[in-house]
């Protein structure tokens, strides 16, 4: 028998023990039932952390919020009058209070239309999973009591995501939840029962009722889990994707040359992914794993003696990040990182050859900038041949370049590599009015001190820029 009290007793627990007892206190003193549901339940169970604590209340979940937030002397509350909820900003975790409530949703829209405030059990079958159905009273008569009416528990035993109602109507109501079962799995690990799975798939187009703005941050999530490819493929055999990334499901069994890397594209490109995400917890890092080859389908061409080639992808992917950016609503930093690691990652693997000069490395160092170890991250994530011995020697290669680079004296310049010249100074010398002609003389200083023929000093940097003076002519 599951004991929740005991539970609640292991010490990464004992802020959340702390404020059930406060929250579950003050709902006797105000005659109310409240309960903890939902996530935090579902982690306690599973015995992970807990990062929010929900709230459910059978009556005015706004005023109780309001009361309890007064108790625990915070001033602030963010209150949703439509939905009888409201946010408590707390430092060590956010607590969300909300009004037992059912809703009604239109076809063409995942906002309910209307909602209507209910009790326990009618909040409970409006879930999306029932791994998310489980209730925990925190009065003090009846702390602890666990309510699990769509056998929750069995499901988090048996490691499975299903919906606590006929999924057509779950996904119907919600296409989002579609892809917070792909996160789920992802997340837990856990399998998509099949009634589930083929609903999702009947469902899948649905998802285009969506905003782009709640898409990118579900898919971000999948993105940050310990192995975002088993989300990933949810998405793919389920027709999502294709919806939703439509790049990336093209991928799907499209062979290349096994020699680097597995065979399908896609099969790689999960594969890059989450060795990416074993090496690095950034998710721009992951999402460039995941774009880093977006252009091979584009650019696949057959060679007679080398089979399938994919020549310019990497620049080619640069140019399709753009349209990809505007679509999901990307930021911009997030843009132009993503399209600075797809236009770079083939270029640290040529620095391997012996006759490579200090001012290729200078090149890809100034190139990459702050991103420099984020492209060494990502081009060691890409290798995903199954021959051990050709691991062992590209990881060589690897350590190689970093030597190289580590023995080319303007390293720690190079990262943050802008010319010591200023504009405005190039315009003073040669008597110019801004314009392309100071673009092209600044240009020159940097192409010098990137040759290695100029010191990366102002000094060194006036010099040159004087004796440039001498033969200049304005074009």
């Amino acid at each position: 028998m599951l004991n929740i009290v005991e539970l609640l007793k292991d010490q990464k627990y004992r802020k959340i023990n702390r404020m059930m007892v406060i929250a579950g206190t003050l709902a006797e003193d105000l005659d109310m039932n409240v309960y903890a549901v939902g996530g935090c339940v579902r982690d306690l169970i599973l015995g992970i952390n807990i990062n929010d604590l929900d709230l459910m209340v059978e009556g005015d979940g706004i005023q109780f919020a309001k009361k309890l937030a007064n108790k625990i002397k915070i001033k602030k509350v963010v209150s949703f009058e439509k939905f009888g909820t409201a946010l408590i900003p707390n430092k060590e975790f956010q607590i969300e209070v909300a009004t037992c409530r059912s809703e009604k949703y239109n076809k063409d829209s995942r906002s309910p239309s209307r909602v209507i405030f209910t009790d326990l059990d009618g909040d409970l079958k409006r879930r999306d999973f029932t791994i998310n159905t489980l209730a925990i009273d925190i009065k003090p008569n009846n702390f602890g009591k666990l309510f699990d009416p769509y056998n929750g528990i069995g499901d988090l035993e048996k490691n499975l995501i299903r919906t606590p109602l006929d999924p057509d109507i779950t996904f119907s109501d919600d296409p989002l939840r579609m892809m917070r079962a792909a996160y789920f799995s992802s997340k837990l690990g856990f399998k998509i029962d099949a009634l589930t799975r083929g609903s999702i798939k009947k469902k899948s187009k649905r998802i285009n009722i969506v905003s782009w703005e709640r898409i990118r941050e579900e898919f971000f999530k999948i993105l940050r889990t310990p192995k975002p490819s088993i989300g990933l493929i949810t998405l793919q055999k389920t027709k999502i994707l294709k919806y939703i990334f439509p790049e990336i499901d093209l991928m799907y069994g499209m062979d290349q040359s096994p020699d680097w890397h597995h065979k399908d594209i896609f099969a790689h490109t999960l594969e890059v992914v989450d060795n990416a995400s074993k090496l690095s917890d950034k998710l721009e890092l992951r999402f460039a794993a995941l774009v880093h080859d977006i252009a091979k389908p584009n650019t696949r061409r057959i060679d007679p003696k080398k089979g399938y080639t994919f020549h310019g992808h990497d620049a080619v992917g640069e140019r399709m990040i753009g349209a990809i950016a505007k679509r999901m609503r990307l930021s911009n930093n997030l843009a132009t990182y993503l399209k600075k690691l797809t236009l770079l990652h083939l270029r640290p693997i040529a620095l391997v050859k012996n006759e490579v000069t200090d001012s290729a490395v200078r090149r890809l160092m100034y190139s990459a900038g702050e991103e420099l170890n984020d492209l060494m991250i990502l081009c060691r994530a890409d290798i995903t041949t199954k021959n051990p011995n050709k691991v062992k020697r590209y990881l060589k290669n690897f350590d190689l370049v970093e030597y190289k680079m580590e023995n080319v004296i303007e390293k720690d310049s190079m990262k943050s590599f802008q010319s010591p010249i200023k504009g405005k100074e190039i315009m003073g010398i040669f008597d110019l009015k801004e314009g392309r002609e100071v673009g092209i003389i600044k240009a020159k200083i940097e192409e010098a001190i990137l040759d290695g023929e100029v010191e990366n000093t102002y000094k060194s940097s006036l010099e040159f820029l004087n004796s440039l003076k001498k033969n200049f002519s304005k074009i």
